[in-house]
């Protein structure tokens, strides 16, 4: 998705950006452009963004980033589709989705690497969740 593709979003609707987590993209790009259009387009208070991919404090608006377990790592974003309802409590701090996952669960596969040698191929293969902080060893 590019940040132009927004402009077909309409208020109530909830942009998913995945795949841009830290074994995804790799690393976690910054959604600033994405933001930035959203805002443009004079959305950004009326469309919700979800993304494992990460936000600067210039970020605002109805977003939610770091979303952990990742799409590359078959997370539940990887099974949202075009014309899922979505839901996003603030209060609660809990997004759903009206559909049943299970199923696209069972049939997901995970994307071919974009790197199968060199650093950003072992970074891949060692990085860990947003939620312990996407770091590629064990420290104490």
């Amino acid at each position: 998705m590019q940040p132009s593709d927004l402009v077909v979003s309409k208020a109530g609707d909830v942009v998913v950006i995945r795949y841009v987590g830290p074994k995804g993209a790799p690393g976690m790009p910054e959604m600033l452009q994405v933001t930035g259009a959203l805002s443009g387009a004079g959305l950004s208070e009326s469309v919700g963004l979800i993304t494992d991919g990460r936000f600067s404090g210039a970020t605002h608006g109805m977003v939610v980033g770091h979303i952990a377990p990742e799409a590359a790592s078959g997370g539940p974003i990887a099974l949202i589709h075009d014309g899922d309802i979505i839901t996003i409590d603030v209060a609660t701090r809990k997004i759903d989705v009206q559909a049943d996952l299970a199923p696209r669960a069972v049939q997901w596969k995970a994307p071919e690497l974009k790197y199968k040698t060199g650093v950003f191929a072992k970074y891949v293969q060692t990085v860990s969740s947003a939620a312990l902080g996407a770091v590629t060893g064990s420290y104490s």
